[in-house]
């Protein structure tokens, strides 16, 4: 999947734009609309949590991070019981997991709160009035969409990422 960022100059465009996409086959769940506090977005596919903040990759960190020390943890108990336990296999899958869902919740809660860097890209013309409409799309629709899209409406200013 990529997503194409597309910079727009003024709420009814934005509108415009949205109704075309969606005449193209893209879902609304596929399209997200980031914009300053001056705009009302109701009735827009506005950025959730995931689009808005790092929780993605907290969730992702979580689990490695988590599972390692988890892994690491139950492993050195294994190896070395203390007073004498003996700790079976079982110790090691509950101490993997145990880790997984610490690491899971501790980076969930502290990215979710985080914004997404990617969106640090669009600041400035998001503080002075453009709206952001990301559009996730397969690889192969890229081009497609982003020349209709130019085709019709040159002043929208069109950046290529990999979403998150």
């Amino acid at each position: 999947m990529r997503r194409i960022n597309f910079l727009i100059p003024s709420l009814p465009l934005t509108e415009v734009i949205i109704a075309e996409l969606q005449q193209q086959g893209i879902a609304a769940s596929h399209l997200h609309v980031v914009a300053s506090i001056e705009y009302s977005l109701k009735g827009f596919p506005q950025a959730t949590i995931w689009q808005r903040t790092e929780l993605a990759s907290g969730l992702i960190w979580g689990t490695i991070l988590g599972g390692l020390a988890g892994f690491s943890g139950s492993l050195f108990t294994l190896l070395f019981p203390p007073g004498g336990l003996e700790l079976g296999l079982n110790a090691l899958l509950i101490g993997t997991l145990a880790g997984i869902g610490f690491g899971v919740v501790i980076l969930g809660l502290v990215k979710g709160h985080e914004h997404n860097h990617q969106l640090d890209n669009f600041k400035r013309e998001i503080d002075h009035g453009d709206i952001l409409l990301m559009v996730d799309t397969p690889k192969t629709e890229v081009e497609r969409i982003s020349n209709s899209i130019l085709q019709h409406h040159p002043t929208a200013d069109i950046r290529i990422s990999q979403p998150q």
